[in-house]
């Protein structure tokens, strides 16, 4: 990966705190809108979610997901020139007695601290999204597949707040 489209992730995916996660709900898509963290050392994406919701029942019945996480629009660039990356992966549920629940709550609360309360909730639960494909589209004429170890090594860089 290029340091440019490298720089493209980070800063996509730390500033953009939404994203479309798409399940499979009887037998059909569904697209969802879900807040993420990331993980520590770039291992994917966490989110917290309610077993209310219509995407935590798809996940705990089929854990293949999508998740889409896009720049905002700028007026002078075309939306289909704006950044983009799309992880394909496989959502895990992290109970608390999980190995690295701790680490994915604090990377959600770091992000997210006014969900603090809803950690008491009993309907809530961590899932990560561990990727298994990721395909970054930095604009036109920029796009490139590329692997969890890849992605990983992208986000990690510059963790410390230096890029």
């Amino acid at each position: 990966m290029t340091p440019a489209y490298a720089q493209t992730l980070r800063e996509l995916l730390r500033t953009q705190p939404v994203a479309s996660l798409g399940t499979l709900h009887e037998g059909q898509p569904y697209v969802s809108m879900v807040p993420f963290a990331i993980l520590p050392r770039g291992l994917g994406l966490v989110i917290h979610v309610s077993r209310l919701a219509t995407h935590t029942q798809d996940m705990l019945l089929s854990p293949e997901v999508s998740l889409l996480v896009v720049a905002p629009p700028r007026p002078e660039l075309p939306v289909q020139a704006l950044a983009r990356v799309t992880l394909q992966g496989r959502a895990v549920q992290y109970a608390e007695s999980t190995p690295g629940h701790a680490e994915a709550k604090a990377a959600y609360l770091s992000r997210f601290p006014q969900s603090a309360e809803t950690f008491a909730f009993s309907d809530f639960s961590l899932f990560a999204i561990a990727p298994r494909s990721i395909r970054l589209i930095g604009g036109f004429a920029q796009a490139t597949t590329i692997s969890p170890e890849v992605f990983a090594e992208a986000l990690s860089e510059g963790e410390s707040g230096t890029d």
